[in-house]
């Protein structure tokens, strides 16, 4: 599939270029303080400050414009507990170790999912970290099977070669976001589908793509042509190919991940029903691959920018010899260790991790009333100037030993949640990335040109404006 069939047609929202003096005036522009809810009498609890930004919109287009920069100006202008309209809706905004805690942590069972449903329902029903609570858990806990280090190392034997074969057929000047997407694209399907690669795998890689851009549309209805029109579209495709293909697959004995939660078993014998077995896969299809496309992207262009941690994290590629890299062999590379941690930190894949309060809560001295729409940001959590040393300079080596600053606090590093939630696919994710980082070092050496600097697009998730464009070099 070429870039012009992932892509979507429709220029992203922050590729339309403003001068600086009116980018700083637009992230900068003051609305009218208010309180968000009046606290209890008696209480001793503050409210909650913030505005709703602009009418109607609020600050939906200054959170998909400026993504970190808004963050911080938040977090700058009302400190770690705030408010703002953005998406039609009210949401108090909780930024820092501190705050991120008392909803992550969720010790009282205060904060739930239902905020991701606002966003995802339609198109991601009743995933994985859509789930709540008892039912979340049991879910967790019978899939859990299939992320074991037997299973990743299984895994690891069906992406390896997927990987390989893809990084040697590039051209020298991709457009690297997309390259990057259609390979994870690849092993999201063959490795968790065990689908070959014809025009039936094309048809499903555009459905996740559409379903993937629908949930921050900004006309939620299903108008032809739109976004939230092709994404529910989308999600019809791949509800009748999980559904279809499901029977074959319980009846089979396959390694795939479909395969694999078809016959997931939880230790009082739970299993899934053929409808968890649909959801479930539609979901982690989705967080296999954006997320992946995303760090591997981040990486890559700090590895362009930086070449002297690219040739030391080649030379340990090299090192490895010419055989597929399995999870022993990935362990070894400590560099590629280093740069990826520190990639995630300066650009979180999951910019906003979305939750409710289902009762009135105490968030360090505010008042957080039930039914409240809540979002942490992790981006500014990652560039907190009393966790991290010069959080805006990219410097691997404070995740070296020795230095470890990611260790300042529990929240300090987040980018896979935190939590009952934190991302089950973790621990795939980061061999994924460091296999295929593994696989471009040894092929190529690539560039970015001087003063070049990448803009990310978060309409959805982190999308660069441009695709990366980097010119690429056989290494050997």
């Amino acid at each position: 599939m070429d870039d012009v069939t992932i892509r979507d047609r429709i220029p992203p929202l922050t590729s339309i270029p403003l001068p600086r003096a009116v980018d700083r005036r637009w992230l900068t522009k003051r609305w009218p303080v208010r309180e968000f809810a009046t606290p209890p009498a008696g209480s001793g609890l503050k409210p909650v400050l913030g505005d709703a930004g602009a009418p109607l919109l609020g600050h939906t287009l200054d959170s998909m414009r400026f993504g970190v920069d808004f963050a911080l100006h938040r977090y700058e202008t009302y400190g770690p507990v705030s408010w703002l309209g953005i998406f039609g809706r009210r949401f108090v905004m909780l930024a820092g170790p501190e705050a991120t805690q008392v909803a992550l942590a969720n010790k009282d069972k205060a904060f739930s999912q239902e905020a991701w449903r606002f966003f995802l329902d339609r198109f991601f029903y009743r995933g994985l970290m859509l789930l709540d609570f008892d039912e979340h858990h049991l879910h967790r806990r019978i899939m859990q099977v299939a992320f074991t280090r037997d299973r990743l190392t299984g895994y690891a034997r069906q992406f390896a070669p997927v990987l390989r074969e893809g990084v040697a057929r590039w051209p020298e000047q991709p457009r690297l976001y997309w390259a990057l997407k259609q390979l994870t694209l690849d092993v999201a399907t063959r490795v968790f589908m065990a689908m070959p690669g014809d025009a039936g795998t094309a048809r499903i890689n555009r459905a996740f793509v559409d379903s993937v851009r629908a949930p921050t549309s900004l006309v939620r209805l299903p108008v032809p042509g739109g976004r939230w029109a092709a994404g529910l579209a989308g999600r019809r495709v791949l509800e009748r190919y999980f559904t279809e293909s499901l029977p074959a697959k319980r009846a089979a004995d396959g390694d795939d991940l479909f395969s694999v939660l078809c016959r997931a078993t939880g230790e009082d014998g739970e299993r899934f029903s053929d409808a968890d077995v649909v959801n479930h896969m539609i979901f982690l299809m989705m967080a296999a691959h954006d997320t992946s496309t995303i760090t591997a992207t981040a990486v890559a262009y700090h590895l362009a920018k930086h070449p002297q941690w690219q040739e030391r994290a080649r030379e340990e590629s090299l090192a490895l010899g010419d055989e597929l890299p399995d999870l022993a062999a990935l362990d070894r590379l400590e560099t590629l260790d280093l740069v990826i941690k520190e990639s995630l930190r300066l650009t979180a894949p999951v910019p906003s991790l979305p939750r409710m309060a289902v009762k009135d809560v105490d968030v360090l001295g505010h008042y957080v009333p039930a039914g409240t729409l809540v979002t942490i940001s992790p981006n500014t959590n990652h560039y907190s100037p009393g966790h991290w040393t010069d959080p805006r300079a990219f410097d691997p080596e404070r995740f070296a030993e020795g230095r470890r600053e990611d260790k300042s606090h529990r929240y300090a590093w987040m980018p896979f949640g935190g939590g009952v939630h934190k991302c089950i696919g973790l621990h795939f994710g980061l061999f994924e990335v460091k296999a295929l980082l593994h696989e471009m070092l040894r092929a190529y050496r690539w560039s970015v040109p001087a003063g070049y600097r990448l803009r990310w697009d978060y309409v959805s998730l982190p999308v660069p404006v441009d695709g990366l464009p980097v010119s690429l070099t056989r290494s050997r």
